[in-house]
């Protein structure tokens, strides 16, 4: 028992130390440029629980006895051509289901929640059809987010509404919208933090009411009896050597300390793609958001 704790608890330690290694660049106080980038809008992902179709996907591409993955510049090919209707300048979207690979539990109900949103799926770029055979067609590369693979998916593309930014600055006092809240149950790539310019998903969506163009407010309470990974259990109320309060203030006693926020960029079922326009410090999986 106490060596797979000693392992859980280096496991964590590990992550943290790779976490904080790779977001020393995530600074406080930051603000996102004021335009949405196509980047930003096509290379955002999403999380859905109505899986897609996957009949049509990426076969190879050219040098496929020795490449593994294909960039900008290769031409691939998909296993649907003349008699399915493709024609040449067709344009697709490839994406592809990702998953977390680590088993750190990052707040307690992750695991639940992340389930009731759904699979997370990554873009991985745009295609242009550029020749046509009878059962397969060529495509280039055009928007890339990551290097293709064999058996992505493929399907058609479909413009995105691209939201406009407001212009108001963050309110760190804002009251309770009285709206709905959510959390910050996973994010693009899976990193366990994140700032202004980089994409969250959060635990509501068309379902509950969410629109693109929406802003979530990040916040976080203090107090609270429900730890993250990466804290000391009752830090709020003592530490060893600098003092304690009388009382252990409850999270509902106490201001609320609010993060940032962030724009809604799409929507599933259950979750939507948020990117963070502003962020006084880091934001963490398992803040809460709700909707302004």
């Amino acid at each position: 028992m106490r060596k797979g704790l000693s392992y859980h608890a280096l496991t964590v330690g590990l992550r943290l130390a790779i976490v904080f290694a790779m977001y020393a660049g995530v600074t406080r106080a930051q603000r996102a440029p004021r335009t949405i980038s196509p980047g930003d809008l096509y290379c955002s992902g999403t999380v859905s629980d109505q899986p897609p179709a996957t009949d049509t996907y990426l076969i190879s591409g050219e040098d496929s006895s020795y490449k593994t993955t294909f960039m900008p510049g290769d031409l691939v090919y998909i296993n649907e051509g003349a008699d399915h209707g493709v024609k040449i300048g067709d344009q697709f979207e490839v994406i592809r289901p990702v998953r977390d690979a680590s088993e750190v539990k990052w707040f307690r109900y992750q695991r639940q929640l992340d389930s009731a949103m759904g699979t997370t799926y990554a873009d991985i770029g745009r295609l242009r059809v550029v020749s046509v055979q009878q059962k397969t067609s060529t495509a280039e590369m055009g928007l890339t987010c990551d290097p293709m693979q064999r058996g992505d998916i493929v399907r058609p593309f479909q413009p995105r509404p691209s939201p406009t930014l407001h212009d108001a600055k963050l309110d760190i006092f804002a009251p309770p919208s009285g709206k709905k809240i959510a959390m910050v149950v996973t994010s693009k790539d899976f990193s366990v933090m994140a700032g202004a310019g980089r994409i969250v998903y959060v635990n509501l969506g068309s379902s509950q009411g969410v629109q693109v163009g929406n802003y979530f407010r990040i916040f976080r309470y203090q107090g609270t009896r429900i730890y993250n990974a990466y804290q000391m259990r009752d830090t709020a109320y003592k530490m060893y050597g600098f003092g304690s309060t009388p009382v252990a203030y409850e999270w509902d006693s106490l201001p609320r300390q609010i993060m940032g926020e962030g724009i809604v960029l799409r929507t599933g079922p259950n979750s939507s793609t948020v990117l963070l326009t502003d962020s006084r410090e880091e934001i963490y999986l398992g803040d809460y958001a709700e909707l302004e």
